[in-house]
């Protein structure tokens, strides 16, 4: 069983979030994925939509998540599930740096409103 310690994650930062890999084919993983988010406050992701299931599990601070048109607020110890097709968006309204735990499958996919399609590396 291998074991990934926090020095050994791999970091990546866009839309001014930060995302730390500890799950992924590169680490180990033959199916899924995952990664700790840090979201820090004031930040607002583009919308955009996901090709595979996506599970949020927000560990500190609040979020504003937007999933289809519906916004939630979300705060610490909720879970969200986000479905293939379904268009997010995430938001930090807080003064403080909100923590996620994220899962999902290998091979993950987000398409922007513009149509460009992101394969983030943190995800395969």
């Amino acid at each position: 069983m291998p074991v990934i310690h926090p020095s050994e994650a791999v970091t990546h930062e866009i839309h001014g979030a930060r995302f730390v890999s500890f799950a992924t084919p590169l680490s180990g993983s033959k199916e899924l994925c995952a990664w700790r988010g840090e979201i820090p406050a004031g930040t607002k992701a583009p919308a955009h939509t996901v090709n595979r299931e996506e599970i949020l599990h927000l560990l500190a601070g609040e979020l504003l998540i937007t999933l289809d048109g519906d916004t939630h607020r979300v705060t610490a110890g909720d879970t969200v599930i986000v479905n293939p097709g379904a268009t997010l968006s995430v938001e930090n309204p807080a003064d403080g740096t909100a923590v996620t735990w994220v899962t999902t499958s290998i091979g993950l996919s987000a398409e922007m409103a513009d149509g460009t399609v992101i394969t983030p590396p943190w995800s395969n």
